[in-house]
């Protein structure tokens, strides 16, 4: 898949806003062919909201891991409501490779790589498979490893990853929210930054980085889908 140049021009045209991205986006040259992947993490009803004010019938994906905390399940539930949003997939592994590479679901217990591959690379390599773009709810802030995000990303096969809030703060973020009265995550007003699977998600100190909670003790800092 090639995206063509004249989409990119009209994206980095459009101005520097979210907003003014993502309307760019998702009613220009690539309306109707890209998706948001959504974690519906404890920074994601921001995106989310931005994206319904355009187009609420945005294919939103995301990725149930079946390791999920409760809480992340309800608020995508409560989340997908209050924004109206109409088309959200809940992308899993297959069955079939469930049973043959984590029968008992504790891979992530000693090759938490393998158990990332099989439970969110995978899955999201065959549902992006139908889009030529998808965004993103990535920061520069988050972590040091995304300290240099750009907005617009190419990927090797050709499509691009558009990261629309790749500037923001926490402080921006957080007076969005409040702003638009969106509501929060429960885990993240218990010490929880950044929400992934619940074996491999603890809380952090204020002093920590947002996401050393994030397969804490490991030199592992992502689950391989923004590789």
């Amino acid at each position: 898949m090639r995206i063509d140049p004249s989409i990119l021009t009209a994206i980095h045209d459009a101005g520097d806003t979210a907003q003014s991205v993502l309307r760019a986006v998702l009613t220009g040259g690539l309306r109707g062919r890209v998706a948001t992947v959504s974690s519906f993490g404890s920074e994601s009803a921001v995106l989310l909201a931005m994206v319904a004010d355009v187009d609420p019938a945005t294919p939103v994906l995301f990725l149930d891991t079946e390791q999920h905390f409760p809480e992340t399940l309800a608020y995508r539930d409560q989340l997908v409501a209050h924004l109206g949003l109409s088309d959200v997939r809940s992308i899993r592994p297959a069955a079939r490779q469930i049973r043959d590479r984590d029968p008992d679901g504790q891979l992530w217990a000693f090759d938490p790589d393998a158990c990332c591959a099989l439970r969110k690379v995978e899955p999201l390599d065959e549902a992006v498979i139908p889009f030529d773009a998808w965004l993103t709810g990535r920061k520069r802030s988050q972590a040091a490893t995304r300290a240099a995000l750009p907005v617009i990303e190419q990927v090797a096969d050709g499509r691009i990853k558009i990261n629309p809030l790749a500037s923001w703060t926490p402080a921006e973020l957080d007076a969005e929210m409040t702003r638009r009265g969106l509501p929060r995550h429960p885990l993240s007003l218990r010490g929880y930054p950044s929400i992934g699977c619940a074996p491999c998600t603890r809380p952090v100190a204020e002093s920590e980085d947002p996401r050393a909670g994030r397969w804490a003790g490991l030199s592992k800092t992502e689950c391989g889908i923004h590789a």
